[in-house]
């Protein structure tokens, strides 16, 4: 079983959160030839995105259908909790996740230049990501991990993205993502202390230091 991974990824991330967090067999390598739209990685995923897993044979390329067969192939320890109830909870935040907080974020990425962003889209984006995060802490346990007292499939959705927001909103002159924040400043300095999360957020820094020119 194969993760092809790019380690800066947020969606890769949340996957490989998961393959740590499980101790699971899976090999991490990055898109064969020149990248993600190399003919050669297009050829195994057609859609040119990251994450793709390669389940013996069996190619699965969106980060939460990964992230569930994953949980279904590897069930210990659990991503999901018991009942229905506590899933469907779960599964709101990494939906949230998906639709909602993380395409604001993302689409500030092309801005980080300010010799060539738009401050149109700068602040009507930051707009946005605010008004997210502030729906985020509403939604966020009163204490614990995102969903409540168990680490669960939406704190590997979280964390990447949350990285990323910590890093990036200073540059442009935002509010901090935790200020104002409390339950969410709480579940960052929670959720980072877990093993897999640890791990697999150094690795992004590593790589967007060497973005950067830090790395060298």
């Amino acid at each position: 079983m194969k993760l092809y991974n790019m380690n800066l990824s947020n969606f890769a991330t949340k996957s490989r959160i998961v393959i740590y967090e499980k101790g699971a067999n899976v090999e991490i390598a990055p898109p064969p030839g020149a990248g993600m739209k190399s003919p050669e990685y297009l050829a195994i995923n057609p859609l040119g995105k990251i994450p793709c897993l390669d389940a013996d044979g069996l190619i699965i390329p969106e980060s939460e259908v990964i992230n569930e067969y994953l949980e279904e192939k590897f069930p210990n320890p659990r991503l999901l909790p018991a009942t229905p109830e506590d899933r469907a909870r779960v599964r709101l935040f990494t939906r949230f996740h998906d639709l909602y907080l993380e395409p604001p974020l993302r689409a500030l990425f092309g801005h980080l230049n300010p010799k060539t962003r738009d401050d149109k889209v700068v602040t009507e984006k930051l707009t946005e990501l605010q008004g997210r995060l502030d729906q985020l802490e509403t939604m966020l346990a009163a204490e614990g991990y995102a969903a409540g007292a168990d680490f669960t499939l939406a704190d590997c959705a979280l964390a990447p993205t949350i990285f990323f927001a910590v890093n990036m909103l200073p540059g442009f002159g935002a509010k901090p993502p935790l200020e104002g924040r409390p339950k969410l400043a709480a579940w960052w300095t929670k959720v980072r202390q877990r093993p897999s999360v640890k791990k697999a957020l150094a690795e992004m820094d590593e790589a967007l230091k060497a973005l950067l020119g830090g790395g060298r």
